[in-house]
Formats: C-alpha cells, structure tokens, sequence
C-alpha cells in the first residue's frame, strides 16, 4: 500500500490563522481542503510537504457565489458542486455549468474546491481555461495585504502558481459583460476522466460583430493561458461559421500536444480546432438569446 511521507498537521479556524501557520511553518507548509489532487501525489511521493494545514473550516469565509460591482465573485472554497448548482452562475456564466457537469465525479464534486483546482495547476484541470477565457482575476491574500493577479498571469508553468510563500487565494472575480455568451466542449474517455482535449470560450458582441473573445484550451500543450491569435480572428467579424472555422484553425495550429494513451498528438490537435469551433456556436447562440 502507498503512504504518504510523514508530515505535521494543523486546523485554521480562520483565514487570518491560516496564513499565520503559512508563516510560521514556512515554504514546507501546504494548504488542504478536499485534497483530491494533493494526496494522491503525496502517495506516489510527487508531494512532500512537511506540514498540512486544514482549511475546511474557512467555509464560512471562503464559500460563496455572489454578484458584486458588476462582477461574480467565488470565493476560493466554493465546492464544485456549488458551481454546478448555481442559479447565477448558470444565468450569467454558463460556462461554469458546462465544466461542472463533465468535471471529476460526484464525490470529488462535493468536496473539491476552485481554489484547489486553480492552485493545483494541473494543465489538464478544466477550470483553469474556463477562468482564463472568461478574464477572471484572482484575488492572493498575505499578512501584508492582498493583491491581485490576472488568470493569464497566475499560472507559471505546470503545478506553479503565482502565489508565494505565505499566502493564499481567495477569491476568483470575473467580470460580467452585457451582450456576451461562454461555453466549454470537453472530450474524455470515460466518466470522471481527465480531458484529452478541452475548449473554453467567451464571445461579446458589440452590435452586429464580435467585439471580444476568450478561447483558452485544456490538455493540448499550449504554451500561453489564452489563444490570442484565435481570438484576434474573431474581433469585428461577425459571429459566422467562417470565423469560427478560422479562429478553430488558429487554435489548432497553436497547439503543441504528446501522443499518449489518450490519442495521438495530431488527433489531439484535430480536438482542439473542432471542440473550439463547437464552444464557439454555443456560445455565439447564447451571447444572442442575450440580446433577444
């Protein structure tokens, strides 16, 4: 049987003492909620940390869905099954409901959490791309303050994360936007499976045209958190097929995918067009019952 490497264990009662401990425990130290990600590679001795510290008991901080000065603002210890529950999420933000319904199974959906998913890094992590497409912020608290960092920018590579020593995310903000749809198309091979290729798309229109987009793929090998030459294709055409064919494209050719027993490189690659051309109907139809 696999175990864990030894290590301490501590419980925050609070999001002040949770980054207490981070300090005083030091670059060893980990955070844990539903820890679906982080103990399976404690067992395979992927993850050492020293010390585990606690924070389920931050739900009633760090668990929320609401609307605020015009963004939605989750909080980092908001379930996935919240996610996938949620009324303003699936009005709003539909996007959401389409990763949720495919992510992971029904336990890993109650006790899993955006913040873990998002800190986690995986490149296969489905969330990541949704948040990335959609312009989300995230919100990084230290005992110093808080800061603020851009989806594009708070991943560093596979499993890193701009969030140092001593701190903790809090928040994921997006912005809501008048006019516009999102949708996520996901290929896996069975149930709770992790993508072979995955597309996350955000489109607002600005009268007759496309005024801005978001394409971010999963699983594909790219080497940027957000597709932008595929968006730029998109950008004051108007929300046809040909677009989309050409943005699907672009997406395509910016992929740089392994072959391993999920597929070949080049069916991977194939996906990505095709699942992003799909993500992109989907969300043109909802950007336009917006405006009905």
């Amino acid at each position: 049987m696999q175990v864990p490497a030894p290590f301490e264990y501590a419980r925050a009662t609070s999001v002040e003492e949770a980054l207490v401990l981070l300090d005083r425990l030091g670059p060893e130290a980990r955070l844990i909620a539903g820890g679906h990600s982080l103990l399976p590679m404690m067992k395979l001795r992927l993850a050492t940390p020293e010390h585990l510290v606690d924070i389920n008991p931050l739900e009633r901080e760090l668990r929320y869905i609401r609307e605020e000065d015009g963004e939605v603002r989750i909080g980092a210890l908001t379930r996935h099954r919240d996610l996938l529950e949620s009324d303003l999420l699936a009005e709003r933000l539909p996007i959401f409901r389409d990763a949720e319904r495919a992510i992971a199974d029904p336990p890993v959906r109650n006790r899993g959490s955006i913040g873990g998913a998002l800190c986690h890094a995986d490149p296969a992590e489905d969330l990541s791309a949704v948040c990335a497409a959609l312009g989300a912020r995230v919100v990084i608290r230290g005992r110093d303050g808080e800061r603020s960092v851009d989806m594009t920018h708070f991943h560093r590579g596979p499993f890193s994360t701009a969030v140092g020593d001593g701190e903790m995310l809090v928040e994921v903000r997006i912005p809501l936007r008048e006019h516009a749809g999102s949708a996520q198309e996901k290929v896996k091979r069975r149930a709770g499976d992790w993508a072979i290729a995955a597309a996350a798309v955000m489109l607002q229109l600005d009268g007759p045209n496309i005024g801005d987009a978001g394409i971010a793929l999963t699983a594909v090998g790219v080497s940027e958190p957000r597709s932008r030459w595929a968006e730029e294709a998109l950008r004051g055409s108007p929300p046809s097929e040909e677009a989309f064919a050409e943005a699907a494209r672009r997406a395509a050719v910016e992929c740089d995918p392994i072959g391993d027993q999920r597929g070949p490189a080049e069916y991977k690659r194939h996906l990505a067009g095709e699942l992003t051309k799909r993500a992109l109907r989907r969300a043109a139809q909802r950007a336009l019952a917006e405006e009905v």
